[in-house]
């Protein structure tokens, strides 16, 4: 598993020594919806991230959020963070964070958006089925098993969302009232596994506020918490868009921060920051903590110098991959009842298979949180025989159309 040195933290300092001041601005803010910048001058690429936990999203433009590709990013559709959760065996957690950590690496990317260890406290948050359980010990032992299962392919998994972002409504800018013992017990016992068991080479600061301060704000949750007691010596990046405030940001353990618009060197990282620092307002220091912190991660996963000849490649969209994602979600599911044995179905003696609901004939899975692309595994089959079926249909009926003398289709061709 892919962890950090003492020599990748003293050749991130020693490159940050050598950097200018905006090498280091480039280094701690977006360049792309998805990278930070770079600095070519000392061979430092920029970090690729994507989500997500379910998946490797599909390939974006670099300035907008239009899809770049068409199917040729498809990569395997992972069980969700619930369905990880309720096989309660470490073993498929980590088989889940290998196959996602091998595709990311097929992909190109540096960086996996997952595992999503917030707690569930309410049946109404609308990304539950991202998130493991509302028991912080199961979380805690199937996100670590996750985490060093992404990270054997030198790519970095990022624990998110640090922390108390349980909801959605108002996620923006709730303000999540603790008390100290609920904090400790129940909301930050997966991230402290996370950092300390899992090794975990990356964190998300969260959109919401946490006992009146926002969480990419926090320095009890950033400095004190994660970094002193936990002894994390990665990278925090922030959540898109989730930093308000450039001063504030700043001046605590808020290494990276990405956002949603094109304008990268109008985020509060960028230009206000350089402004900042130059005003005397940001001591550079700051900004060389940050950036060692980044580099750090780069050295770890092969990403420098001569290193990189022995990265792991990685690979995607591969059969075993499909059928290990089947085999983690037959063992997330409960079967109670089994009435005349109708389960498993056999593909052998159906004929037709009536899938209902809106999730029927459209794909309600994208974006890698809730992932892009999938590949279709075995139990699809029936469905997609359907479909081709209707399809053949619809053909003939239409060459039957065209057959007929003076017959016009609805588009006016003959």
């Amino acid at each position: 598993m892919t962890v950090i040195t003492e020599a990748n933290k003293t050749k991130a300092r020693e490159l940050t020594a050598q950097l200018t001041l905006d090498e280091k601005i480039a280094i701690v803010h977006a360049a792309g919806l998805f990278r930070n910048g770079n600095a070519e001058r000392l061979g430092i690429p920029p970090l690729r991230m994507d989500d997500g936990p379910m998946g490797v999203r599909a390939e974006l433009h670099n300035d907008n959020w239009a899809p770049l590709y068409n199917t040729r990013d498809y990569v395997t559709y992972l069980p969700s963070g619930s369905a990880v959760a309720s096989t309660w065996n470490p073993d498929l957690a980590r088989m889940t964070g290998e196959v996602l950590g091998e595709e990311a690496r097929g992909r190109g990317k540096d960086v996996i958006l997952g595992p999503s260890i917030n707690i569930k406290r309410s049946p109404l948050c609308g990304r539950n089925f991202e998130y493991m359980s509302e028991d912080p010990v199961l979380t805690a032992a199937q996100g670590v098993a996750y985490i060093q299962g992404v990270q054997e392919s030198d790519v970095a998994a990022c624990a998110k969302h640090y922390a108390v972002n349980s909801q959605e409504t108002d996620r923006l800018d709730v303000d999540e009232t603790v008390s100290e013992r609920a904090l400790r017990e129940i909301y930050l016992p997966a991230f402290e596994a996370a950092v300390q068991d899992g090794g975990v080479l990356s964190v998300m600061g969260a959109y919401n506020l946490v006992n009146g301060t926002k969480c990419c704000e926090h320095k009890q949750l950033l400095d004190d918490i994660l970094r002193d007691e936990y002894g994390f010596d990665g990278f925090v990046v922030s959540d898109w868009s989730a930093v308000r405030d450039t001063k504030a940001s700043a001046e605590v353990g808020m290494d990276i921060e990405l956002s949603v618009t094109p304008n990268f060197d109008d985020y509060y990282f960028a230009n206000p920051l350089k402004k900042a620092v130059e005003d005397g307002d940001v001591k550079e220091s700051d900004v060389d903590g940050k950036v060692e912190r980044v580099i750090a991660v780069m050295d770890a996963l092969h990403m420098l110098g001569d290193a990189h000849a022995s990265r792991k490649p990685g690979r995607y969209a591969t059969l075993d991959h499909a059928a290990k994602a089947l085999d983690i979600a037959r063992e997330s599911i409960v079967l109670l009842k089994n009435d005349a044995h109708l389960l498993p179905l056999d593909e052998r003696n159906m004929t037709r298979l009536l899938v209902i609901g809106a999730n029927a004939d459209r794909i309600h899975s994208n974006g890698g949180r809730h992932q892009s692309a999938a590949r279709s595994i075995p139990a699809a089959r029936p469905q997609r025989r359907a479909r081709r079926q209707r399809r053949n249909r619809i053909r003939a009926r239409l060459r039957r159309q065209t057959d007929q003398p003076g017959r016009k289709l609805a588009g006016g061709k003959p």
